[in-house]
């Protein structure tokens, strides 16, 4: 048992958390596109900003990484909000109809 007491499990905890941020990061750009298109980039990057500035700030190794995870998971989010979008233009994904005028798409009269 003296054993487990040496490992270290910060390492796994990062993987794990990475794994859950970037995965969290997923249906929020598909929902903002959705609800707001490319328009709320600036959003993502106030975030991405934002934990940059904390991780900076933290003195614990596991907080400051989780933090720089989710900056650069915010800064990937812009571009990913954009590719959404031409996603949504090829059909692969559905497209609000309350916005169709904002993609170029007819109304059904």
């Amino acid at each position: 048992m003296e054993w487990i007491k040496a490992l270290h499990f910060d390492g796994i905890i990062i993987g794990i958390c990475t794994f859950l941020i970037i995965g969290m990061f997923h249906p929020i750009v598909i929902k903002a596109e959705y609800y707001w298109g490319t328009r709320c980039w600036w959003i993502f990057l106030l975030l991405g900003i934002a934990g940059i500035a904390l991780s900076l700030l933290t003195n614990d190794i596991l907080i400051s990484s989780l933090l720089g995870v989710f900056s650069f998971s915010s800064f990937w989010s812009i571009k990913e909000i954009f590719e959404q979008r031409e996603r949504v233009l090829k059909g692969w994904f559905p497209m609000n109809p309350k916005r169709r005028d904002e993609y170029g798409a007819k109304t059904k009269d």
